[in-house]
């Protein structure tokens, strides 16, 4: 089954520093709902293992990312697998796709879609409180 998420959120920081915190595995370690680890093993390679509740199922994902298409401070794609507005302020656009198979896909597209959404609201609100020091608008 393929996902497709989109959203875009408005983080009250400058772009710099909103750039530094998407590349700091700390910062992402302390915001990404679930993330039980997260190991920098280079400047573009990231491993991770996330627990996650969809449904009446709970599951931890081990995975690694690997960032392309580098164009900073503005954006870069997450390439992955698993078994600014004004100065004082950044839009964040994103896009995610993904596949989903297993026991996860047996659950539907519109309950993996929700918790998806719920993760991702989740992650920009700790992410905006980390980064710009409060709770976005």
């Amino acid at each position: 089954m393929a996902l497709v998420i989109e959203g875009e959120e408005r983080i009250a920081a400058p772009l710099q520093k909103v750039w530094e915190a998407l590349n700091d595995p700390d910062v992402l370690r302390q915001t990404i709902p679930g993330c039980q680890s997260l190991e920098k093993k280079s400047d573009t390679e990231m491993a991770a293992t996330v627990v996650v509740k969809i449904g009446p199922i709970k599951a931890t994902f081990n995975g690694e990312v690997t960032l392309r298409n580098l164009n900073p401070p503005h954006s870069y794609t997450i390439q992955g697998e698993g078994k600014g507005d004004g100065p004082e302020a950044t839009i964040l656009r994103y896009a995610a796709k993904a596949d989903v198979g297993g026991k996860i896909a047996q659950l539907g597209s519109r309950l993996i879609e929700s918790t998806s959404k719920k993760l991702a609201g989740q992650f920009f609100s700790s992410f905006g409180e980390k980064v710009g020091g409060s709770p976005p608008p």
